[in-house]
């Protein structure tokens, strides 16, 4: 079972990512937007770098996020929460998984489908040869 935690940090930095892309469509300079979240959030910057490194979230300034944020209470410790939006990284995996596909033929796709497959399996659920 994953720890609080780690689940409040990492569900703070989802919200964090839907302000920062809220703000920048609005055409805000990026600039400045880490001091911005604290503000909407009631919290000084200096304490908003230290929860997104290492600060643990207490139950507390939990329910404040929430609050600033508009998610029901209890959001922030929901620990099988995927991630909203897909990383950098992510994306240039996606579209060089969809540039190999579609340049592979029948075989190329089987294999491809099988290695993908197998390694969203994990290693405890491999089958054995």
């Amino acid at each position: 079972m994953p720890n609080l935690t780690v689940a409040r940090r990492r569900n703070a930095l989802a919200l964090h990512r839907r302000f920062l892309e809220g703000a920048i469509a609005a055409g805000l300079p990026a600039k400045g937007l880490d001091q911005a979240f604290a503000r909407k959030i009631e919290i000084s910057p200096s304490m908003w770098s230290q929860i997104k490194s290492s600060r643990p979230i207490g139950d507390k300034l939990a329910r404040q996020i929430e609050r600033h944020c508009e998610v029901e209470a209890g959001w922030l410790d929901k620990e099988d929460r995927a991630s909203e939006a897909p990383d950098a990284a992510e994306e240039r995996f996606i579209a060089a998984a969809r540039e190999a596909w579609r340049q592979a033929n029948a075989k190329g796709k089987k294999e491809l489908s099988g290695w993908l497959k197998q390694r969203a399996r994990g290693p405890s659920e491999e089958p054995q040869a």
